[in-house]
């Protein structure tokens, strides 16, 4: 399903969380079985999506028989296309007046003052500018890399301190999932965030060579910071964190296409190169060495019953400040 449709395991398992699909699955396996109706919702979602209808007003659509809840889906969805068509249509008006105002003036470069032409172009707002007239798809998605990329001010430079962790790791189909299902019942089952109310949570790929962007993980596993003396459970695993210097940046909208643009923001720094082949702990079962994924509400998320829907993540890259002394 996720390669037919083209998108991530964990949209898939996203979008059963909110109750959008149910799948079914097979007796004594673990993998999901979709049936023809589950695959034709899946395909109404993405067509949805790619018509930038928000997942909650999907789910009221696809859970409505009543034709008027999609109506008013749609033209909600109509007035917002038509506010940036206006808007647009106002930026090409006003460029070309300039662009006849200097063919005019010459050689000189000097941009008319006037207030109301100030009052029109302010009245524009950038969230009305999703797409630019008259350009390729190829011109629009490249300029929409360039808007995509992250800033300085978008990335927090982080120090994770040495910690001692409980580790469970998962491999195959729904690794993910399954290593969280292990963690959260040990933390439910110890009474740790009893304990340790300050306990923090990470998981990351340990495939050996890491999943390629998008494609589902082979191997996963979830930590969580625990005492030094406390006993732990197998199958999982104690392990000693090292600790070190990560770029943080909050996950937007379940997008993991953000991991590329942190990646990029560490390789474009004149400040700090990429350390994600330093291992920082050792780990005889799996690969080492691999960024993060923060749980941050972790506390919050275990007492509200680990929802999906509540999960906020914060991806972790592993940086070491630049050797030549530039900073």
């Amino acid at each position: 399903m996720s390669k037919q449709f083209s998108i991530s395991t964990r949209t898939l398992r996203y979008y059963e969380q909110i109750g959008l699909i149910t799948p079914t699955k097979k007796e004594d396996s673990t993998y999901r079985a979709y049936d023809a109706e589950t695959i034709t919702r899946l395909r109404q979602i993405i067509v949805l999506r790619k018509l930038r209808i928000p997942l909650k007003q999907i789910a009221e659509v696809l859970q409505s028989s009543e034709a008027r809840v999609a109506i008013e889906a749609f033209e909600r969805n109509l007035a917002d296309i038509e506010d940036e068509i206006t808007a647009l249509s106002t930026i090409r008006s006003v460029i070309k007046a300039f662009v006849e105002y200097l063919n005019l003036r010459g050689a000189k470069f000097a941009l008319p003052d006037d207030a109301s032409l100030l009052e029109v172009v302010d009245s524009l707002t950038v969230s009305k500018i999703n797409f630019k007239e008259e350009k390729s798809m190829e011109e629009i998605n490249k300029a929409n890399e360039n808007l995509n990329k992250l800033k300085d001010e978008d990335v927090r430079i982080v120090y994770l301190p040495p910690m001692t962790v409980a580790a469970a790791y998962a491999t195959g189909e729904g690794c993910e999932g399954k290593a969280i299902d292990m963690i959260t019942q040990f933390v439910v089952e110890s009474g740790l965030l009893d304990i340790k109310p300050d306990a923090r949570s990470f998981g990351f790929d340990c495939s050996k060579g890491a999943a390629v962007l998008g494609e589902p993980s082979h191997v996963y596993e979830v930590w969580v910071s625990i005492p030094d003396d406390i006993e732990i459970p197998a199958p999982l695993v104690k392990r000693t964190f090292d600790g070190g210097l990560y770029a943080a940046h909050v996950l937007r909208t379940w997008d993991f296409q953000d991991w590329r643009l942190l990646r990029e923001w560490v390789d474009a720094s004149d400040k700090y190169d990429n350390d994600l082949d330093s291992p920082r702990w050792i780990s005889p079962e799996t690969v080492a060495g691999q960024g993060f994924e923060e749980t941050l509400n972790f506390y919050n998320f275990i007492h509200k019953g680990s929802k999906m829907e509540d999960l906020q993540l914060d991806l972790l890259f592993p940086i070491k400040e630049k050797a030549d002394g530039r900073y």
